[in-house]
């Protein structure tokens, strides 16, 4: 286990280090520099300005710096909001982000597994035809065209929730249902998929021959074995609803990480771009490493080593 932990850790490193390098002469191949927006700013100004930040030094000095920089945790100061750290900056805007991820992971694992065992549990009939119409409109409807329908008709037409804003518990409602329909349809999918093809199983009909009880055979055999392609989802799963909070934060106006990594990019903020993306990026490995670690846990065939059990 050791040794799995170990290796997972040194490649998480290396797409860290991967991600760093590509954001940051990404950001340094963009034509121009972040202040040249600014009106009325003469160039001797822009000059202070470029010296203060480092911009005017060579790029390879300003790359082994921000490096050294990361390995600190400092992330730099914000070059639009006035003496403001990146690192507080996210962290006081990433609790309003995580509540929301959080809720919309949730609702997604719960809703997606029953609505894709019930699919399964009632295959071709009325409930599967329609949970799986269901699971194909989640797919085809991207969240933020979901996000504006359901804004629309729901809080503007019907007045049942608040257009905007992130207050009360009420307030999740719609920013939640919209994150969280694109990944409870794949998960409905799989779940629905795999159930049907563990109730064929020859194990389940011996189960079935020796007498067991149909909840103990649903629950030890039948969901266990179900659930493993759910667990290989929620890591692109949650990268899907942390990368898609960026524009429902901005559409709900909800002032989390996505909203404010929204406003540095059309101010053109290099040092927060790099760091949300960077902070991005670490949240993601983790998931997939969590993902990774529990799938060994779940399923007793695979190791933790790596390998497989003869």
């Amino acid at each position: 286990m050791a040794r799995y932990l170990i290796s997972k850790f040194i490649f998480m490193l290396i797409s860290l280090l991967i991600l760093i390098s590509a954001t940051f002469f990404l950001m340094k191949a963009i034509p121009g520099n972040p202040f040249m927006s600014e009106r009325a700013t003469s160039p001797e100004i822009q000059a202070r300005l470029m010296e203060q930040y480092g911009l005017d030094k060579p790029v390879y000095v300003q790359y082994f710096k921000y490096l050294g920089d990361i390995v600190t945790g400092d992330f730099g100061i914000s070059m639009k909001k006035l003496n403001q750290d990146v690192s507080d900056i996210i962290g006081q805007t990433f609790m309003v982000s995580l509540k929301l991820g959080l809720v919309a992971i949730i609702v997604s694992i719960i809703v997606g597994i029953l609505l894709g065992m019930l699919a399964a549990l009632y295959h071709r009939r009325l409930i599967d035809t329609v949970a799986m119409i269901l699971a194909i409109l989640g797919i085809a409807v991207p969240s933020f065209v979901l996000a504006s329908l359901i804004q629309f008709f729901l809080a503007q037409k019907l007045e049942l929730f608040n257009v905007m804003g992130f207050e009360g518990p009420m307030d999740y409602v719609l920013p939640v249902a919209a994150l969280s329909a694109q990944p409870i349809a794949f998960i409905a999918r799989l779940t629905r998929s795999s159930m049907i093809e563990v109730l064929h199983a020859d194990y389940i009909k011996t189960a079935k021959a020796k007498g067991l009880k149909s909840i103990t055979i649903m629950f030890k055999h039948v969901v266990r074995n179900a659930i493993l392609p759910v667990v290989t989802y929620v890591g692109p799963m949650t990268a899907n609803i942390i990368t898609g909070s960026v524009v429902i934060e901005r559409i709900f106006g909800i002032g989390g990480i996505g909203k404010v990594f929204v406003e540095s990019i059309t101010s053109r903020d290099y040092t927060m771009i790099m760091g949300i993306t960077i902070f991005y990026g670490v949240l993601l490995m983790l998931a997939r490493f969590i993902t990774d670690v529990a799938y060994g846990f779940i399923d007793p065939r695979i190791k933790l080593s790596g390998g497989k059990e003869g």
